[in-house]
């Protein structure tokens, strides 16, 4: 390395710490390359003071030979010119050499060391093989030189004293010296580092704490403050460095908020000097010394500050790689340094300000683009756009102040305005001079002519514009654009203008902002007039004479606009323009005489209709008229108005105040057209009952189409409408000469209702002179029906539920609809059996009351009723149409007693009548029974079906009992209803007209009172003559009256029933024995159980057809199956459980079974319970052939079945292969017959036993206790 005699250059990115080198300069000339190329490889930790996180830093130096010269003087605050280390270099090995010179030399550079007080330093011994061999004979150790070095200079600090070994020869010990060395190196320069940074914050700090004193200068402190930034920027730490700066600037931003607030500081006087120079920023050097030595003198202004400040936070945010951060850091830095001229009321030339703006934009947009690709530059344009708007508004106003905007070109006023702010540029500077899009040329350019501006001015306004779009920043774009509009009307140009205004217009409605809107349609119209559109100026005139934004004044302009062209033609077959209505006024309730909105054909009908004028005078109308639409469609309810009235006041519309100034819009608007939604009711024909209800969209075809994002054509206040012209030709509602005051305005009309069907308001037009104001879409839809109805009878009961059995009365309803009663007009009703007509009692005879539309009684008539035996005649009153007629009669529905039916009778009209049928309701326990009647009316060829349901109050129930022979008959009446009565005459009769029985009744009471949901029984005895026969058929008859009721009004009640089977053909006894040698029954001692089966009567005729089964001895023998089984778990069957007996066909036959039974418990014991079956061999075929494919038919059971379900009752079934065999599953895969068991009915088996109990002792048991004693 050459040594460099001139004073090191600092102030550039490409200094480094300062390292002197004394001593020999050749030996360290030889190791400088290696020395300078090996110190930054390795990193170093840095741990700072004040408990700041630890970096790790890649350490260089600049080394330099050592010169007094460069060892700081008191007061020096210079760290980039302060030398951090010392080193002293030598390759000494002869004693005599080292007395001689080496450490007189030695002594002299400590010393001057001392005395500047610089304590960083090291003495480095470089021992080379090449030495030893010229000097063996005066060489002395090398540790014994060393030692001698150590003594002298380094007493306390051994560590000051290295030895580097062969640095030039590739061997490990060169390495491993090296490598020692280099980390010694590098520790000494961070702990000098650390020292004398951490000395220098102090003194910084302390002199930023004496800024309230007088005398404190923030140039001085900021130049201190610099040096600390300058330090780290040499130690790559840009981060650290850019704190400083933004220290520094937050710390003159306070400064200068101070001072606006009333608490200014002296120093800040130099920057309040008149602006003299705007020549912008400066970010393409490093440094900008010419502004820096500014400030170091104190001569700098508050622009050349800020300007100098922020280029070097630019410098370090590139070198950061945060480029973005730089163009807000820009934006914020414009507006802050206009702000702070005008609090410090610095003196500035009109027009400096927006072109040191203009230029200082282009500069940062120039310098991103110089680090960053034009893909980066792309994507991230939502960083630069603000820069890109800002510079084209600061153009704009640089061009309307020097009059490039104005029509007749600039004054000579204006020339030298130019002249001057050009001068305040200056020259431009040697960095730009080459460049041909240079921020200095393209603003000298601009403000040399009306074209150059023009040009420019476009193109960095479309620039903005085409960036805010890419981003989404609709708004803003639209922003941009209005200004672009204002430079057109300036320039005379209003097609350009208007397309603008209309996008920034757009963007005001949706978002409600008021006064912009005001403002806004201002301007479109002052474009529509120069244009001469017609239409479209009377459109934006009347939306801003509907504007509570503006002045009486302008509001009376723009509606004497309108006023004014709509008296001008008085022809009245010329074109009408058509304008919004929405603008003009407003719709805010309409109101239908009457209120139901559903009158029938012909009928008065009246709409009043509530206008909000939103004019500031009063306006004559020629005509006022709203459109129908007329359909053909029903109404779900005729007579009630459409969904859109179902609100709590009938027959009032409330519609949506809408919004005259552009506020926000409905909802239901802003997204397009309005629904018009109906419902639609599907109902029965017959009834008139409801089957399903839905909703559909009349105008789906507007609703669905597709609309732009960016616009929308159908908001109101916005654009204008598309013209919708009235149908002269069509029903309408009108009203002539009208005069609508300003405010709420009430507007009767007659609408109306000659056809039936559905009327639906679709627009309203209000006229005046050649201007129609119309309102396309009237929503909440509006509709009246005029409807033309057919009779309806309808026939309902008074009350709920219709009990069966008594009198109940029922309303019969005509509607008469468009049909008039005339006189002898008369309903007639088909008789029946089921359910007679009563007629009325001469007491109280019947009356008709006779309703208007609105349910409002008008009158009231008697009817003439006449009964034959199939027909009951009604003579109807005189009643005019669209009335009801409303009437009670009393019907009576017989309650079936049975299945028997006469045979099939017809109707009036040859029908066959069908018989009313019972069936359970599942909402409720009572038998219910529909009725059906047929009415011949005047109006119809045709018969009218009506049902009524009915409900029987009782549900009865009969049983057979028995007692050995004894036969007793038992009648449950249950009163199902909600209503008690009283029950007499409760009688019990054969069916038979030869009465073989004789029914003895065991009732005590005469009449009994059967509560809701309560039960009375009734009993008789059976006595026979001869014998008893197989089948009785009875009928069970009483009367019954509710208990509220007198008891003349007693009606019968009958229940028929059938009883088979109900000879009593066996009876059954049981005797438990105690076991051998025992007088009582113990428990868990074997018992014996014998059961007797004793044949009472002789077989019948079908009994032996049946049950004739084989011969025994010469008798007939049937057989029969035995089971006995303790559901009580009382008792254990031992041995067969269950088995076969072959029974004679005699009377008194007797089969004794003795059976071994085990009592488990102590005490009385009911006797295990005893059933006996009917076995049915595979031969006897029942009366019905059953399915091969099913073991059961009816009330058999299968043996098979049978014991499957009882295997863990019984063992005897399982151990007879017979029974299991004729049950194999071979068999039943084959179809073939089973043996069956078939059940005895009721009272055929009398068991004498059951209810029995025996009594049961303990067992006795013995117990033995051993016991020892020792």
């Amino acid at each position: 390395m050459e040594p460099q005699e001139e004073k090191p250059i600092i102030y550039t990115m490409e200094n480094k710490p300062i390292v002197t080198c004394a001593g020999d300069q050749a030996l360290f000339t030889s190791l400088y390359t290696p020395l300078a190329q090996q110190l930054p490889r390795e990193p170093m930790e840095w741990r700072r003071t004040y408990g700041r996180a630890p970096k790790m830093i890649h350490l260089e130096a600049n080394f330099v030979q050592f010169k007094e010269d460069l060892l700081p003087k008191e007061g020096n605050k210079a760290l980039l010119t302060f030398p951090f280390l010392h080193i002293y270099w030598t390759d000494c090995c002869d004693t005599e050499v080292y007395k001689s010179s080496v450490k007189e030399d030695m002594t002299r550079w400590q010393s001057s060391l001392r005395v500047h007080g610089s304590a960083d330093w090291v003495i480095v011994v470089v021992e080379t093989s090449d030495a030893k061999k010229k000097n063996k004979t005066n060489i002395l150790p090398r540790s014994s030189i060393v030692d001698k070095i150590r003594n002298d200079f380094c007493n306390k600090q051994n560590d000051r004293c290295v030895v580097l070994s062969d640095p030039l020869k590739d061997s490990s010990r060169s390495q491993e010296s090296w490598s020692s060395f280099l980390l010694k190196l590098r520790t000494l320069l961070l702990m000098s580092f650390t020292k004398n940074l951490g000395r220098f914050e102090d003194d910084m700090r302390t002199l930023r704490e004496k800024r309230t004193q007088p005398g404190w200068s923030f140039c001085e402190y900021f130049m201190v403050q610099e040096e600390l930034a300058f330090v780290f920027e040499m130690l790559q730490q840009f981060e650290d460095a850019l704190v400083q700066y933004d220290e520094l600037d937050a710390l003159f931003t306070q400064y200068v908020l101070n001072f606006g607030a009333g608490d200014g500081a002296n120093w800040l006087g130099s920057f309040c000097a008149p602006v003299k120079a705007w020549s912008g920023l400066l970010l393409r050097r490093p440094i900008d010394m010419e502004k820096r030595e500014g400030i170091q003198r104190g001569e700098a202004s508050l622009l050349d500050l800020r300007s100098y400040l922020f280029s070097r936070q630019c410098t370090l945010l590139i070198f950061l790689q945060r480029p973005w951060e730089v163009t807000h850091r820009a934006l914020e830095l414009l507006h802050t340094c206009v702000q702070e001229l005008r609090l410090l009321e610095v003196s500035v030339l009109e027009g400096a300000l927006d072109c040191w703006v203009f230029l200082s934009c282009l500069e940062v947009l120039h310098r991103i683009e110089g680090c960053c690709d034009p893909a980066q530059l792309a994507a991230n344009c939502s960083h630069t756009v603000g820069l890109w708007a800002y510079a084209t508004d600061k153009l704009k106003c640089l061009g309307y102040l020097c009059g490039l905007v104005s029509d007749q070109g600039p004054t000579s006023e204006d020339l030298n305005r130019t002249v001057d702010l050009l001068a305040g540029l200056g020259d431009e500077r040697p960095e730009t001079v080459s460049s041909l899009q240079s921020p200095y040329k393209k603003l000298k350019e601009a403000l040399s002519s009306v074209e150059a501006f023009e040009r420019h001015y476009l193109e960095l306004s479309h620039a903005a514009m085409e960036m805010y779009r890419a981003i989404g920043r609709m708004r803003s774009a639209r922003l941009v654009g209005k200004s672009l509009a204002e430079f057109y009307m300036r320039k005379a140009d209003p097609d350009h203008a208007e397309s603008f205004l209309q996008d920034a217009l757009r963007s005001y409605v949706s978002e409600g902002w008021k006064l912009p809107v005001t403002h806004t349609r201002k301007q479109i119209a002052a474009c529509q007039k120069l244009l001469v559109r017609t239409e479209d100026y009377l459109q934006t005139s009347a939306l801003l004479a509907g504007d509570g934004n503006l002045t009486n004044e302008e509001r009376e302009h723009f509606c004497q606009e309108i006023l004014t062209f709509a008296g001008q033609s008085t022809d009245s077959k010329a074109q009408k323009v058509a304008l919004s209505m929405t603008a003009f006024a407003q719709l805010t309730q309409l109101q239908f005489r009457p209120a139901t909105a559903s009158v029938h054909s012909g009928a008065a009908l009246q709409v009043e209709l509530r206008l909000r004028s939103l004019m500031p005078v009063p306006v004559p109308l020629e005509q006022l008229a709203a459109s129908l639409h007329f359909s053909l469609e029903q109404a779900g309810t005729l007579g009630r108005a459409k969904g859109a009235l179902r609100q709590p006041n009938p027959g009032i519309v409330h519609f949506p105040p809408g919004s005259s100034s552009g506020g926000p819009l409905q909802s239901s608007l802003a997204g397009g057209p309005a629904l018009e939604l109906d419902e639609i009711q599907d109902r029965s024909p017959s009834d008139n009952s409801l089957n399903s209800a839905g909703m559909v969209c009349k105008n789906t075809h507007l609703v669905m189409r597709c609309h732009d994002s960016g616009s929308s054509p159908d908001l109101p206040n916005c654009v204008s409408p598309a013209p919708v012209a009235m149908d002269d030709g069509a029903q309408m509602l009108k009203t002539h000469n009208v005069t609508l005051l300003p405010g709420d305005n009430s507007i009767v009309f007659t609408a109306p209702s000659g056809d039936p069907g559905t009327y639906t308001l679709r627009q309203l037009c209000a006229t005046v002179g050649q201007v129609q104001f119309v309102l396309p879409h009237i929503y909440p839809l509006v509709q009246y029906e005029v409807y033309s109805q057919e009779p309806q009878l309808t026939v309902e009961p008074l009350t709920e539920p219709l009990l069966a059995g008594l009198p109940q009365k029922v309303r019969f309803t005509l509607q008469t609809g468009h049909y008039s009663v005339k006189k002898g007009d008369a309903l007639q009703l088909s008789n029946t059996d089921s359910m007679p007509i009563l007629p009325p009692s001469p007491s109280s005879p019947c009356a008709a009351t006779i309703l208007n539309a609105a349910s409002e009684r008008v009158g009231e008539a008697s009817l003439s009723i006449q009964a034959s035996e199939k027909v009951t005649s009604i003579v109807l009153p005189l009643t005019p149409p669209y009335h009801t007629l409303e009437f009670q009669l009393e019907v009576l529905c017989v309650i079936p007693s049975g299945p028997h039916r006469p045979p099939g009778e017809r109707l009036t009209n040859g029908e066959v009548r069908h018989r009313p049928r019972s069936y359970s309701h599942p909402d409720t326990p009572m038998t219910a029974i529909d009725q059906r009647m047929s009415i011949d009316c005047p109006w119809s060829i045709y018969s009218t079906l009506l049902a009524l349901t009915f409900y029987i109050p009782f549900k009865t129930k009969h049983s057979l009992l028995s007692a050995g022979n004894r036969k007793f008959i038992q009648v449950c009446v249950q009163n199902v209803s909600d209503v008690s009565f009283h029950l007499t005459e409760q009688h019990l009769t054969e069916q038979q007209q030869e009465c073989s029985l004789e029914l003895q009744s065991l009732n005590t009471k005469a009449q009994q009172l059967v509560s809701s949901k309560q039960c009375v029984f009734c009993l008789w005895e059976v006595k026979w003559k001869a014998c008893l026969p197989a089948c009785l058929q009875c009928v069970f008859s009483a009367s019954f009256s509710p208990s509220a009721h007198q008891t003349s009004s007693f009606k019968p009640y009958h229940y028929d029933f059938q009883l088979e089977r109900v000879t009593t053909l066996y009876s059954l006894r049981a005797e438990i024995l105690p076991g051998a040698g025992e007088q009582s029954c113990h428990s868990g001692t074997l018992c014996g159980l014998e059961v007797s089966i004793t044949r009472l009567a002789e077989p019948s005729e079908g009994e032996e057809e049946v049950e004739g089964q084989g011969e025994a001895e010469g008798l007939r023998t049937t057989k029969l199956m035995y089971e006995v089984a303790d559901s009580s778990s009382s008792w254990a069957v031992c041995g067969k459980s269950s088995g076969l007996v072959s029974m004679p066909l005699a009377a008194c036959a007797t089969h004794k079974i003795h059976i071994e039974v085990m009592p488990l418990f102590a005490g009385h014991l009911p006797f295990p319970k005893i059933q006996v079956f009917k076995y049915l061999p595979h031969s006897a075929l029942p009366a019905i052939q059953p399915d091969p494919d099913s073991c059961v038919e009816n009330d058999t059971l299968s043996l098979l079945d049978k014991a499957l379900d009882d295997q863990a009752d019984t063992a005897s079934i399982r151990s007879r292969g017979s029974v299991l065999s004729v049950g194999s599953g071979e068999q039943q895969q084959r179809g073939l017959p089973m043996p069956r068991l078939e059940p005895f009915s009721p009272g055929q088996v009398f068991n004498h036993s059951q209810g029995l109990q025996v009594l049961v002792l303990p067992a006795t048991d013995d117990h033995v206790l051993e016991v020892n004693a020792t």
